[in-house]
């Protein structure tokens, strides 16, 4: 598919997956994204999958016919992106890899597949194809250390790896102009929380490193190419980088039996009171963690809560607790509560999970023993009152 002049998506479509890196979960799919500049030299930006390999081959050569390529540019090592590397070097054993030193030495570590003849770029290095140049600019930590954004000089095009890409598989068109976008900028939103929280910094880092480029296109790794909405897409990572979130709720509980499944209903229920209009409730038993971390990016309260167990909190519970404490999620307003039958660990163990999240706490945590009574559930909507007040504050 032709994205500009003389530069092609031969990308391909995964609708199989059921969880992205083994971890999170794919309703619509995933895209895996590679490109072709068909220039004086032969540029191949990125592979795919590798259990995708045949049709991609088939892609490149209804693009390039049996010219051989040149290059194959490395943006990210990560093996959705570097799966058919090895079979590419197979088919085109002319062809030069071109990545910066940690991109080789992963190229050998993953592959054994280096050679002597590939290019090894620094920061600010170009590479000229004929009519156009790529220049390479090292953005480390989105999210491998390796990772590097290719911009083709005079045409604003960047190739920018898995910064600015989504979940979600493409449905005909690949350019967003030719598209609804509509579902895949939320996608975005679940993909920056579920693989990016971690690295806001680098990416703040990055952000203020390529502003100097102009930006009409670009091409990430997964999900639309972005031209009409490069700068929605833009203001989607620099705002969450930021920590920059909306007014709302976002209520977490891990429940056995009801009872703190009550008093998380009781807690949404006084935010309601305080006015808090976007109150979303997970049960963490049920919703999935990259939907949960997203509604949390997107909103700046939180309650968290669940009963003892094993001397510590319910697990799925602390599942959530350490993924938080992984991310940059320190501008919200936090409150938890916990149950507990004869040892009280659960508001505990949450308390100290925030030693490292950084967040807010809001009133006192709310602590019962055994079954929920009519006092525990007035003092649940007490608390969701107060949250729902620091957060509209």
């Amino acid at each position: 598919m032709k994205i500009a002049q003389d530069i092609h998506y031969v990308g391909v479509n995964d609708r199989t997956k059921h969880r992205f890196e083994g971890l999170w979960f794919l309703p619509a799919g995933v895209s895996y994204n590679s490109y072709i500049i068909a220039d004086e030299k032969v540029a191949l930006i990125d592979t795919v999958d590798v259990a995708f390999f045949a049709e991609y081959l088939a892609n490149i050569r209804q693009v390039i016919g049996d010219r051989p390529i040149d290059y194959l540019v490395i943006n990210h090592m990560e093996p959705d992106h570097s799966g058919s590397l090895a079979l590419i070097r197979d088919k085109y054993p002319q062809i030069r890899l071109v990545g910066n030193k940690k991109t080789m030495e992963m190229v050998q570590g993953f592959y054994g597949a280096a050679s002597a003849d590939d290019v090894v770029v620094a920061d600010g290095d170009t590479l000229a194809l004929g009519r156009r140049t790529l220049s390479f600019h090292l953005v480390p930590m989105l999210h491998w250390p390796e990772t590097m954004v290719s911009y083709v000089k005079g045409e604003g095009i960047m190739f920018s790896g898995d910064a600015f890409g989504c979940f979600g598989a493409l449905n005909g068109a690949v350019v967003d102009r030719d598209m609804d976008i509509a579902p895949y900028l939320p996608e975005m939103e679940r993909y920056f929380a579920a693989i990016l929280g971690k690295f806001c910094v680098p990416v703040r880092n990055a952000l203020k490193k390529l502003s100097g480029l102009e930006l009409r296109m670009i091409c990430p790794t997964h999900g639309p190419v972005w031209c009409e909405k490069v700068g929605e897409a833009v203001e989607v990572y620099r705002r969450m980088s930021h920590g920059e979130s909306q007014k709302g709720l976002v209520v977490c509980y891990g429940s056995m039996y009801g009872h703190t499944r009550r008093v998380a209903e009781a807690i949404a229920r006084g935010a309601a009171e305080a006015g808090v209009r976007k109150i979303i409730v997970h049960d963490l038993s049920v919703s999935q963690p990259s939907f949960v971390l997203a509604d949390i990016f997107r909103y700046n309260g939180l309650a968290i809560g669940g009963p003892t167990y094993n001397g510590g909190v319910f697990p799925v519970v602390e599942d959530l607790l350490k993924r938080l404490a992984g991310r940059d999620v320190k501008a919200h307003k936090l409150a938890w509560f916990g149950g507990f039958t004869w040892g009280s660990m659960a508001v505990k163990t949450i308390a100290a999970y925030n030693e490292k999240m950084g967040m807010t706490p809001v009133g006192e945590p709310l602590e019962w023993k055994q079954g929920t009574s009519a006092d525990t559930l007035d003092r649940a909507r007490a608390l969701g009152r107060s949250l729902g007040e620091a957060i509209l504050a």
